[in-house]
């Protein structure tokens, strides 16, 4: 299934990387090429519970994994399995501006921190503050509204677009 910025609340992360699309479903059993990634057959909700129970032994390896639509966006692949064993292929469709705003404060809470823009109304939450030295913040847009948080730079680069 190919999955768009749109419709990407149907993932669920995180998300595997894979090699290819080369994936076929069999008796309840997710094959990449020779290599299982996933067996329905076993009783859980995640694809971790399900490889682990699986007697199976020549399980597909998922090296890499991606916690958030940012790092999908990012990655150079474009297929990945979601945690529900739900392998799809993430296609780039649309251009977003990427905009830079100076970043006015970070608010550490608990587990979290806040970060607030010059100019965004809106406050990002973000798992870590910046690192220091960090000035400026670079925000994906849809159409005008400010969107997601992609990256941090030291100085301010020139605004520009990315295809998501």
């Amino acid at each position: 299934m190919v999955i768009q910025y749109s419709s990407a609340n149907r993932i669920r992360f995180p998300v595997y990387e894979l090699d290819s699309g080369n994936w076929e479903r069999q008796d309840g059993i997710l094959f990449l090429e020779d290599k299982i990634l996933d067996d329905k057959n076993m009783q859980g909700d995640t694809l971790g519970v399900l490889r682990m129970q699986t007697p199976h032994k020549n399980l597909s390896p998922l090296n890499k994994q991606v916690d958030t639509l940012r790092g999908v966006l990012k990655s150079d692949k474009k297929h990945f399995i979601d945690s529900n064993g739900f392998p799809f292929i993430y296609e780039k469709t649309k251009f977003s501006k990427l905009k830079y705003y100076r970043i006015k404060r970070v608010i550490q809470k608990d587990v979290c921190s806040l970060l607030c823009l010059e100019g965004v109304k809106q406050k990002f939450v973000v798992p870590r503050p910046p690192p220091d030295g960090v000035r400026y913040a670079g925000l994906l847009h849809v159409g005008e509204l400010p969107w997601m948080l992609y990256n941090y730079s030291e100085d301010k680069p020139l605004d520009t677009r990315r295809k998501v």
